[in-house]
C-alpha cells in the first residue's frame, strides 16, 4: 500500500516560489488500478514522482509498505525503488540497446547474472506482445511497441507498484486501448499496483478502479471511478467529465439540468415518460452512456421549458423518480 500523507512540494524561481503540491494526502490499496486525473500544470506528474522520489516533497511523508521512504538513506532507498517500476510519456529508450538490451538493464544494474537476465527480459517481452522483436532497436519500432518495451523494463525486477506517468499521452486511440488492456492483464495477472496518471477521463473510466481529481495543486475529489463519473462533486471533474466546449450554451430555454443514471436506472424510457406524464417539453442538449466495471453509466443534460409551471412540474416529477439530478451553470 502507499500512502501519501500532507504532502506539500514548491519550486523556487529567480522571482518567486511555484507551489506544485500543497497539503496532499491518499491511499493507494495493494492489486488496485488507481487514476490520478488532471489538468496540464495541477500537479499529478509532481505527484507520481514524489511517489518513488524521483522529487523529494518539501514536506510530508510518503510511506510504501509501511515503510516512510521519506527518511530512508540513499541506499536503502535504491534497494526500496526496485519495487516501484515507471513508465514515462516519451518511453525513455536507449537508442543504442536492443529491444531486449533496454529490458536487461535494470537487471544489470540490479546485478543480476546476464543468463538470468535475459531469460527474465524473455519472459517480460512474450508477456507484452514482442517476443519476436527481442533482437529490434528502438528506431524500428512503433510507439506502442515502444512503450510495451518500457513496461517489460519496469517489470523487470518485480515490483509490487508501477507507476505510469502520461504512458498513453502520444500514442492513438486505438494504440491506447491495447496499452490500457496489457495494463489490466499485467494487473490482473502478476498483482502489480498500478497508478496511472493521465489528463483524459477515457484512460480513467476504461482500467482503473478509483481516481482522484487534482486541481491547482490540492485534492479536489476522490472515489471509485464510477461514482466521480455519474455524480462529481468539484467543478473541475465536471469539467474533465464534460468539457464545457461541448455543451449548448447559445439557447433560449429554461433551467439546464444533468441527469445521472447508473445501474437500474439505465434502462427504460425515462425523458419520454417525464414529458407524458407532465406534459411539458424539454430540450436534450447533450447525452453520454459509458460502461464502468461492466455497468451501464450516462448523463443526459436537459433544458427545461420557460414556462415557470412546466419546470415545477418536470421537477417535481423528477423528485420522485429516483433519478439523480443537479443544476448546471
Amino acid at each position: 500500500m502507499i500512502e501519501i500523507r500532507n504532502l506539500n512540494k514548491s519550486y523556487r524561481t529567480a522571482d518567486k516560489e511555484i507551489v506544485a503540491l500543497e497539503d496532499v494526502s491518499l491511499t493507494i490499496r495493494d492489486g488496485e488500478i488507481f487514476g490520478i486525473i488532471g489538468l496540464s500544470g495541477a500537479g499529478k506528474s509532481t505527484l507520481v514522482r514524489c511517489m518513488n522520489l524521483l522529487e523529494r516533497p518539501g514536506a510530508g511523508e510518503v510511506i510504501v509498505d509501511g515503510q516512510n521512504i521519506t527518511a530512508l538513506p540513499r541506499r536503502e532507498l535504491l534497494q526500496l525503488r526496485r519495487s516501484i517500476g515507471m513508465i514515462f510519456q516519451s518511453f525513455n529508450l536507449l537508442e543504442q540497446r536492443s529491444v531486449i538490451g533496454n529490458v536487461c538493464l535494470p537487471l544489470e544494474i540490479a546485478g543480476v547474472r546476464r543468463r538470468e537476465a535475459r531469460e527474465r527480459a524473455r519472459e517480460l517481452l512474450e508477456l507484452v506482445g514482442l517476443a519476436d522483436r527481442a533482437q529490434a532497436y528502438p528506431s524500428q519500432l512503433s510507439g506502442g511497441q515502444k512503450q510495451r518495451v518500457a513496461i517489460a523494463r519496469a517489470l523487470a525486477t518485480k515490483p509490487r507498484y508501477l507507476l505510469c506517468d502520461e504512458a498513453t499521452s502520444a500514442l492513438d486511440p486505438t494504440t491506447t486501448r491495447s496499452i490500457l488492456e496489457l495494463l489490466r492483464t499485467i494487473n490482473e495477472t502478476l498483482g502489480v499496483t498500478i497508478v496511472v496518471i493521465t489528463h483524459e477521463m477515457k484512460v480513467i473510466d476504461q482500467i482503473c478502479d478509483r481516481v482522484a481529481v487534482i486541481d491547482h495543486s490540492r485534492i479536489a475529489e476522490e472515489g471509485r471511478v464510477s461514482d466521480v463519473f455519474t455524480n462529481p462533486r468539484s467543478q473541475i471533474a465536471r469539467d474533465l467529465i464534460i468539457p464545457r466546449e461541448r455543451t449548448v450554451l447559445e439557447t433560449e430555454g429554461g433551467r439546464r439540468l444533468r441527469l445521472n443514471f447508473g445501474g437500474e436506472t439505465t434502462a427504460g424510457p425515462h425523458i419520454a415518460e417525464m414529458i407524458l406524464s407532465c406534459q411539458a417539453p424539454v430540450s436534450i442538449l447533450q447525452a453520454s452512456t459509458k460502461e464502468l466495471d461492466g455497468v451501464i453509466y450516462g448523463y443526459t443534460i436537459i433544458e427545461l421549458p420557460k414556462d415557470a409551471h412546466q419546470a415545477e412540474r418536470i421537477l417535481a416529477w423528477l423528485q420522485s423518480s429516483g433519478i439523480r439530478w443537479t443544476e448546471v451553470a
